[in-house]
């Protein structure tokens, strides 16, 4: 099925997320993550914007990309939002270096 405006709009923002979170990064340790509270709120403002963009993102969209773990972005922007007196510094650090460049990637192609 082909891609509409809305979700080339919303795969932008995620990939321009994804971007902005390798750069907030680059040469970042997870000590530096843990005390810089700016790096901290960076990063989670944009694993929320890539949430939240994959939610808008077609149906079709996300099952023609199935490599990307669509429930899994969606939930982490909740868990971010909405329970963000349990976010876990190491978790969020682990998606950073596991999976954002992979699905930076992905988005691209």
């Amino acid at each position: 099925m082909p891609r509409s405006s809305s979700d080339g709009a919303a795969a932008f923002d995620m990939l321009r997320a994804a971007e902005a979170t390798l750069r907030h990064t680059a040469g970042k340790s997870r000590d530096d993550y843990e005390r810089e509270e700016l790096l901290r709120h960076a990063v989670e403002r944009s694993i929320e914007i890539m949430g939240e963009a994959a939610r808008r993102l077609s149906p079709e969209f996300r099952d023609g990309n199935p490599q990307i773990p669509w429930h899994k972005i969606m939930a982490t922007r909740h868990i971010l939002a909405h329970d963000y007196d349990e976010v876990d510094n190491d978790i969020v650090w682990r998606i950073v270096t596991d999976h954002t460049q992979r699905s930076s990637l992905n988005l691209r192609h």
